[in-house]
């Protein structure tokens, strides 16, 4: 019987599609492995050498479990992300260890990473339209994903055929296949499209969580949660660095395994108390080092007393300030954010206001049913109450 469209995928074109993400991931591990072993026995720098390895990995184990435990597309985008990525960091140590073209193929594996880098950016920025279902989130949002698509290709084109990017990475090299004049306008372009497909897709996603359930606005909180550390973090060390790339490598990976446990809904409902707990220690912690800051350079600048006392009067005075602080900000933080737990947490404390003064049984009973409904939702609740007397009431 033919399979009818929609159907779940027959055993062995499953069996097919798990084995070649499982192949994804293996040729993925050893292109690293092999730029590893090139870069470490070639006296590299060993920063330049495992760079993009923790970004790399993280997409092929994220995107093989996706890919072979749900099916879902974006399993895939993230393993070819990642084997594109790999192609790359294993191109890039391979021509970088020669100082000219004394390795062999050292240019044409320059040529294969700017190529290479083509492909890849989309595939990322891709991300935030597709996510958590793999498909965007309505039939009008498709000319984006082939607007995606064009770009790279012409990106990849451009850097194939000209020296669009070459001499940029590998100054000591020369690019073996110059055809024309180096496309540096239409490469440009094409970055920029790729700009506004990522732009675009955090639109979707608010556009998605508008009109979503509440499991998939849980999905969606874990991106953007995860995102925001990212974003965070990249953006408060470049203020101090003039090259926040190492610490992108580090923090990056952070995207893709909330992606993951997002779609395998592993401990996906904790995401309001991540959230609240997150804003809230930010929230004291910038509090207290203001608290900490004033008290100092009111001691040291306007009392004019320049002792260790002084400071040490400060540091006592934000520690003391802790957890009072902490509570207030977790109560105001909760009641906007996690609603769920607040709003539990203020019927428990009602009915344990209300519990002091009862001495009706049956009331008492009613009422803790009421309570734990209304908190947990649960679907059968039943209460046994040992009255001293011979058989339970219930």
């Amino acid at each position: 019987m033919p399979q009818q469209p929609g159907s779940p995928a027959s055993p062995p074109a499953r069996r097919g599609a798990r084995g070649l993400a499982w192949a994804l991931l293996g040729l993925t591990v050893a292109l690293l492995a092999v730029g590893v072993v090139v870069g470490l026995t070639g006296s590299e720098d060993w920063t330049r050498v495992v760079g993009f390895i923790p970004v790399a990995m993280a997409l092929a184990l994220v995107g093989t479990l996706v890919a072979v435990r749900t099916g879902n597309r974006l399993g895939w985008v993230f393993l070819a992300a990642a084997a594109l990525s790999a192609v790359s960091v294993s191109a890039d140590i391979y021509a970088l260890r020669a100082p000219g073209d004394e390795l062999p193929g050292a240019a044409w594996a320059g040529w294969t990473l700017t190529v290479a880098l083509g492909i890849e950016s989309p595939l990322l920025f891709l991300i935030p339209l597709l996510f958590p279902d793999g498909r965007p989130p309505s039939p009008r949002w498709r000319p984006v994903i082939w607007a995606a698509i064009l770009a790279g290709l012409v990106d990849s084109l451009s850097s194939a055929i000209s020296n669009v990017n070459f001499s940029n990475n590998f100054p000591k090299l020369r690019d073996p296949v110059t055809v024309v004049a180096p496309l540096s306008t239409v490469w440009n372009q094409a970055a920029s499209v790729g700009l506004a497909v990522f732009l675009v897709g955090a639109v979707s996603m608010i556009v998605r969580f508008r009109r979503s359930g509440q499991e998939q606005r849980l999905q969606l909180k874990w991106f953007m949660y995860a995102s925001a550390i990212a974003a965070v973090i990249i953006f408060t060390v470049s203020q101090f660095s003039n090259n926040p790339l190492p610490v992108f490598e580090i923090v990056f990976p952070l995207i893709p395994a909330a992606v993951g446990i997002a779609i395998l809904k592993y401990r996906l409902y904790d995401i309001d108390r991540i959230i609240s707990r997150t804003l809230a220690y930010a929230i004291v912690t910038g509090l207290l080092v203001g608290v900490y800051a004033g008290l100092v350079l009111l001691a040291t600048q306007v009392l004019r007393l320049h002792t260790p006392v002084a400071v040490a009067a400060a540091t006592l005075a934000a520690a003391a300030l802790f957890n009072p602080l902490r509570r207030r900000v977790q109560h105001g933080v909760d009641r906007r954010f996690n609603r769920i737990r607040y709003d539990a947490d203020q019927t428990v404390a009602a009915f344990a206001a209300g519990l002091r003064d009862a001495v009706d049984l049956d009331a008492v009973r009613a009422d803790l049913l009421a309570v734990v409904n209304r908190a947990v939702e649960p679907a059968h609740l039943s209460v046994w109450i040992d009255t001293g007397r011979p058989g339970p009431s219930a």
